[in-house]
């Protein structure tokens, strides 16, 4: 959106909006914001909102991952609304998916998972998808797009393709500032119902203002292989660890 306010010469804060996206430096007038502020945030909270009910479109997706021969799974939430409201049921595979996951022997799996903000995962986790797929020397199954999925889906789907290592690239929670941001959640030796929090580690802030991709991957992928090395994710491995055990050249993708 334009904003007359932060272009005007005679507004000291401008400089410090242009570098960032925070809600910084908003202004006064009287008792209130500027007009342009107030519609500033009204369209931020409404893309939050667009971003937390829009649908993923997972055929589409597939076509875009179509030579990995991905597979399209649903969690036992029908629902976008029942989604929002039993974030248990975003966890567990619907029985008919669950059919559908060949059992295998991989060192990993990516799941593709719509989470909180579907736009996200549309236009960002394809690419990095097949980035981490390319990885040398890892043996990864056909991705999974997982809809209405919340982070422990990928722990069941895992357990069931027979993947030692998962990576879930799902839609983070929109903010005011960022509604297309993606997470990445890795977790070695996942058991449905089973595995805590503690021990997943995260690498969050993905999209074009915030994580690169190739970023993004360079550091999936170190932790990943440490991962493998300890048999362990999550408290026990701490990013700057693997990050320091690897060279940013020797990491393929």
């Amino acid at each position: 959106m334009d904003d007359p306010v932060s272009d005007s010469p005679s507004d000291p804060w401008a400089f410090l909006r242009r570098a960032t996206s925070a809600r910084i430096a908003l202004g006064r007038v009287g008792d209130g914001l500027p007009t342009a502020r107030v519609l500033e945030f009204a369209l931020a909270h409404a893309r939050a909102r667009d971003a937390v009910h829009t649908a993923l479109d997972a055929a589409a997706l597939a076509a875009e991952l179509a030579d990995l021969s991905p597979v399209i799974v649903e969690s036992c939430a029908p629902t976008r609304a029942i989604y929002l409201q039993r974030p248990d049921l975003g966890r567990r595979l619907a029985e008919d998916s669950r059919a559908v996951l060949q059992h295998g022997n991989y060192d990993g799996v990516i799941v593709l998972a719509d989470g909180l903000s579907a736009a996200a995962v549309q236009s960002q986790a394809g690419d990095l998808c097949r980035r981490l797929q390319q990885a040398a020397h890892w043996h990864f199954a056909p991705p999974v797009i997982a809809r209405q999925a919340r982070v422990a889906l990928g722990d069941e789907i895992a357990e069931s393709l027979g993947a030692r290592l998962v990576i879930v690239l799902i839609g983070e929670r929109p903010g005011l500032s960022s509604a297309d941001s993606l997470g990445a959640y890795l977790t070695f030796a996942p058991k449905s119902g089973a595995t805590h929090d503690a021990e997943r580690n995260c690498i969050s802030n993905i999209r074009p203002d915030g994580l690169a991709l190739a970023e993004a991957a360079r550091r999936i992928l170190a932790i990943a292989n440490l991962a493998r090395s300890l048999k362990r994710t999550g408290t026990e491995l701490k990013e700057d660890a693997a990050l320091a055990l690897t060279a940013p050249q020797a990491i393929e993708i």
